[in-house]
């Protein structure tokens, strides 16, 4: 009897034993007339913005094109960050944005330009904890 019982506990309480997940969205908004460095933005897409269920000091992360996870072995990304233990915690983030502790995983390298209606892997690591987030830029809207 008591090892159904445990079993059953075993089985009601599964969440504690589950991974930490991190739930991960994106939206994309019309940008508004902002001038950078005394031009206007020219991006092809609309701004894209992702968010987390709750803050998180990230560790690193990345974008990669899906076709090039299909078609390479070790695709390159067009966005890539990591930290080296400072990074501030954050709810959300824009793509290509500098985000606070956390810097180019190479040096000199910045965000590649995302393509409208192609579709991205966001990869989001927290310690141990490793997620991705599949998502489409849409074309910029005026």
């Amino acid at each position: 009897m008591a090892i159904v019982l445990g079993g059953l506990s075993l089985y009601l309480n599964r969440d504690w034993f589950a991974k930490n997940r991190i739930q991960i969205y994106d939206r994309s908004r019309p940008a508004r007339a902002v001038l950078r460095r005394g031009r206007a933005d020219d991006s092809a897409i609309d701004p894209i913005v992702f968010g987390f269920d709750r803050k998180l000091k990230l560790t690193a992360l990345k974008v990669i094109p899906i076709c090039a996870i299909e078609t390479n072995k070790y695709p390159l990304p067009v966005w890539s960050l990591v930290s080296d233990s400072n990074s501030l915690p954050i709810k959300a983030f824009t793509y290509g944005m500098r985000i606070p502790g956390m810097r180019s995983a190479v040096e000199g390298v910045r965000p590649v330009a995302l393509e409208p209606g192609v579709q991205y892997r966001l990869f989001v690591e927290v310690g141990a904890i490793k997620e991705q987030h599949d998502f489409v830029p849409v074309a910029r809207s005026e």
